[in-house]
C-alpha cells in the first residue's frame, strides 16, 4: 500500500488502463464458459481482491466505510454493477474495438447528463462532440448488421452510460469513497451472474481465466485508477484513459487474431478525436495556472 501510495497519480492511472485494456481479451479466450458464467467468476475474485484492499484500508473501520457511503453508496453500486454486467455481455456478443471504442463515449454522456440533472451548461465545442462522437458510432455499428454483434454493441453502451450516472451521483455527494461502491457492485454482478446461469461449475482452466479477470485486470484496475485520479488532474485521467480503448482492440490483434473492419477502426479515431475535444479547455487552463 504504501509503494502504491508513493507512485505519481498519472502513473497509476495508466497501469490501471493498461490493467483494463486485457479485458476483451482474457473473455474472448474463454473455451466453454458461457457469458454469466464469466460474469460470476469473474465477479467472486473481483470482489475478492476489493475486500483485499479495504481491509488493508480501513482494517477495523471497514464497517464505517460501507454506512459513510449511505444510500449514494448503494445506489452507486447497483449502477455500477449494471456497467460490469453490460461489459462482458458486449465483449461477448461484439468484438473488443466495438466495446472499447463505444466506452469511450461517457465523457460525451457525462456532459450530456451533466446538462440534464445538473444544470450544467454544454458549450459549443461539447455539442460538436456530440456530433463528431454520433457520427463515429454510426461508423463502427453501421458495420456491424448482424443481430448478435448488433445486440453487443447496444449492451455496450450500458458500461459508459452506467459511469456517467456513478460521476453524477459522486459529484452530488463529493464525500462518497468510491471503492465500498465497487464491493457492492460486484456483489450485485456475481448474484446476477449466479442466478441466470444456473450452473456455475465450469473447467480450472476457465476458473482461472475467471481470475484472470476479476483479481487483475478488472479489480487491480478499478483501485489503480481509484487512487490515482485523486492526484491527477480530470483532463489528463480522461486522455489516460484512452489507453484502454488503444491497447484492448490490439491485445485482441495480437493474441486472437480479431482484425475489427476498416470502418471500425475509423469510427473509433472519431470517438476518440470527440473525447479528446473535451479535454481541450482543461488542457488549456491547466497549463495557463502552471505557467502562472
Amino acid at each position: 500500500m504504501n509503494i502504491i501510495s508513493k507512485l505519481p497519480g498519472p502513473l497509476l492511472v495508466f497501469f490501471g488502463a493498461l490493467s483494463l485494456s486485457f479485458g476483451g481479451l482474457i473473455v474472448k479466450s474463454f473455451q466453454g464458459a458461457n457469458l454469466w458464467q464469466i460474469l460470476f467468476w469473474r465477479s467472486i475474485f473481483f470482489i475478492l481482491v476489493v475486500s483485499i484492499f479495504l481491509l488493508l484500508t480501513y482494517r477495523k473501520k471497514v464497517f464505517t466505510a460501507f454506512v459513510s457511503s449511505g444510500i449514494p453508496g448503494l445506489i452507486g453500486g447497483l449502477i455500477l454493477s449494471t456497467g460490469f454486467c453490460g461489459y462482458v455481455f458486449a465483449m461477448y456478443n461484439t468484438t473488443v474495438a466495438n466495446t472499447n471504442f463505444i466506452i469511450q463515449t461517457q465523457t460525451i454522456f457525462l456532459a450530456i447528463f451533466g446538462y440534464l440533472f445538473l444544470k450544467e451548461k454544454v458549450s459549443k465545442l461539447t455539442l460538436v462532440s456530440i456530433i463528431l462522437a454520433i457520427l463515429g458510432i454510426i461508423l463502427m455499428v453501421g458495420t456491424s448488421l448482424s443481430p448478435g454483434q448488433m445486440s453487443g454493441n447496444i449492451a455496450a453502451f450500458i458500461m459508459p452510460v452506467s459511469f456517467a450516472i456513478l460521476i453524477l451521483i459522486v459529484r452530488k455527494y463529493p464525500n462518497v469513497d468510491m471503492v465500498p461502491l465497487q464491493l457492492i457492485a460486484g456483489i450485485c454482478a456475481m448474484l446476477v451472474g449466479y442466478l441466470v446461469a444456473g450452473k456455475i461449475m465450469i473447467s480450472f482452466y476457465d476458473i482461472f481465466l475467471g481470475f484472470l479477470a476479476g483479481f487483475f485486470q478488472l479489480g487491480f484496475g478499478f483501485i489503480l485508477i481509484t487512487i490515482g485520479a485523486r492526484r491527477t488532474p480530470s483532463a489528463l485521467v480522461g486522455i489516460i484513459m484512452l489507453t484502454e480503448a488503444v491497447l484492448g482492440p490490439m491485445w485482441a490483434w495480437i493474441f486472437i487474431n480479431e482484425q475489427p473492419p476498416l470502418m471500425v477502426l475509423i469510427g473509433g479515431c472519431v470517438v476518440i478525436i470527440a473525447v479528446l475535444l473535451q479535454f481541450l479547455p482543461l488542457l488549456k487552463k491547466n497549463k495557463a495556472s502552471l505557467q502562472s
